[in-house]
């Protein structure tokens, strides 16, 4: 019982030596640092958080033109020499806000505002939907939560009239209610 624990006090001697040697090179510098930047050059550099690094996807409302070198791109051309005031970035614009109305107009059953907007053809088929839905007693409602690209597909000039195909990606939410 008498006995002391040797071994505690030399493990303690170690952890003090330890701690007295880490604590007179750390924080030293050695030679292989850069040396440090003096406050007044520092206006250059961003202050705040560091952001994440991930590449980020395109923002919503991505309107994609092709190369001016590519195919596409060179039919896109024809159009802009037969007409100088067609921009295609301007012209995807218009698109998408087309897309929006014809979209709308066909949930709302709007069969005026669809018939300015489509060719015969494409309108047929909207009316014959509306019809359907109407005869089933049924509503629609759809909400465009964003566009998140519009791409032309294709171009073509036919006898001085431009015909453009453009992707359309969006977000949506698409309600069918019935009549009860």
């Amino acid at each position: 019982m008498g006995s002391f624990p040797i071994i505690i006090v030399l493990f303690g001697a170690i952890a003090v030596f330890l701690i007295l040697r880490l604590r007179s090179v750390l924080g030293k510098r050695v030679g292989f640092e850069k040396p440090p930047i003096p406050q007044g050059q520092m206006q250059g550099f961003a202050t705040g958080p560091i952001l994440d690094s991930r590449p980020i996807p395109p923002p919503p409302g991505t309107r994609a033109v092709p190369d001016p070198r590519s195919a596409l791109g060179e039919r896109l051309m024809e159009i802009v020499n037969a007409d100088p005031n067609f921009d295609p970035p301007v012209f995807l614009a218009g698109a998408e806000n087309a897309f929006r109305m014809i979209v709308t107009a066909f949930a709302a059953g709007d069969r005026p505002t669809l018939q300015g907007l489509l060719s015969p053809s494409v309108y047929q088929t909207f009316d014959s939907a509306i019809a359907a839905r109407e005869t089933a007693g049924e509503r629609h409602r759809t909400e465009i939560k964003s566009i998140i690209a519009a791409t032309i597909e294709d171009a073509q000039l036919i006898s001085n009239q431009a015909a453009i195909i453009v992707r359309f990606v969006s977000d949506q939410v698409n309600v069918t209610l019935d009549s009860s």
